[in-house]
């Protein structure tokens, strides 16, 4: 079996920890299900139970990034909300049981939207529904009482905003191969234009299509946030900048999302103003939330680019970010002019 599981140094010690903690079992199987920079997921079996367990990739862009020891204590608090999520069945701290830390998940039978969709999702009101139930569920994690499910110390969300450019210029800084084209522009442009906070709330962090799962079948209910591991306390506008930063209105080129077919989904303003109605924020500043998500998004990719500069890295998804980030960065200005 660890032949097969290199990423588990001992898949034997995992099988005894969780019969340590759920019960023994006759039949354990764990299969890889995902992998590569993102962290690694596998479809674990044990007894009549099924379960996702995923632990960290085993290299990061930056060392502040995926850490999974955050998203196991807030899962913890989720519980707590209305949040659609998935249900952490045990956090393991112990990096000596896999090789580094991990979360056992209730197995969700459901998708993440990618194109095709499944039968009866490609039409048109059902894609309508789709993103609304998107905007419904930020608006869950955007009005959630983080300090009343014990998520003070989470995040700083004083100065949140007056922090970003210096926070992502400073990480680019760590792995910098090249000058971006108009970058500048666009950091000065975010300095000059910072709207105060309207409020603190939590923020996931990367907040989009791919990272939510739906019922597998009509009608569309959306049941699971995931992927937390960017979560913190800051501004939730950018959790809102950030996901209409990747969407594709008729005649836009492709945005970062591109994994989705765009046709019949809803249009930005109307998602904000659902988003605004439901969460009682002013969108007065939109376009400099999804300016700001840009900046970040394109710092972020810059790191897998210089990975395959260093030879670190043959994904030709990091090869083709040579274009894709600066590409990015032009987005984030248009975005700061027209919204």
């Amino acid at each position: 079996m660890s032949d097969a599981l290199p990423h588990l140094s001992d898949p034997a010690r995992l099988r005894a920890w969780l019969e340590q903690h759920l019960g023994s079992a006759e039949d354990f199987a764990i299969v890889p299900i995902q992998g590569g920079a993102s962290n690694l997921i596998y479809k674990v079996t044990l007894g009549d139970a099924t379960y996702a367990l995923r632990r960290p990739p085993l290299v990061s862009n930056d060392p502040t990034s995926n850490n999974l020891l955050r998203e196991i204590r807030l899962l913890r608090a989720l519980a707590q909300t209305d949040i659609p999520h998935t249900r952490l069945v045990l956090g393991c701290e112990d990096a000596d049981v896999i090789g580094a830390p991990f979360e056992l998940l209730a197995w969700h039978a459901g998708f993440a939207p990618k194109t095709p969709l499944p039968p009866g999702f490609e039409q048109p009101e059902a894609r309508r529904r789709m993103a609304f139930a998107l905007v419904d569920a930020l608006a869950t994690v955007s009005n959630a009482d983080w300090q009343a499910i014990g998520l003070e110390g989470f995040g700083k969300p004083e100065g949140f905003l007056e922090r970003q450019v210096e926070r992502w210029m400073t990480q680019l800084e760590r792995y910098r191969v090249r000058d971006i084209p108009r970058l500048g522009e666009l950091a000065q442009w975010l300095l000059e234009n910072t709207p105060p906070m309207q409020r603190a709330g939590l923020v996931h962090g990367d907040y989009q299509f791919i990272n939510v799962m739906y019922e597998p079948a009509l009608p569309v209910r959306l049941s699971a946030i995931i992927d937390w591991e960017s979560a913190t306390i800051g501004d939730p506008l950018l959790d809102l900048g950030w996901m209409l930063a990747g969407w594709q209105e008729p005649d836009e080129e492709a945005g970062f999302a591109s994994y989705i077919d765009w046709q019949d989904f809803p249009g930005r303003r109307e998602l904000a103003e659902r988003y605004a109605q439901a969460t009682g924020l002013s969108l007065q500043s939109l376009g400099y939330y999804m300016a700001l998500a840009m900046f970040k998004l394109g710092i972020i990719m810059e790191g897998a680019y210089a990975r395959y500069v260093k030879g670190r890295s043959t994904l030709a998804l990091h090869a083709r970010m040579e274009h894709d980030v600066p590409m990015m960065i032009a987005r984030g200005l248009h975005f700061s002019k027209t919204y």
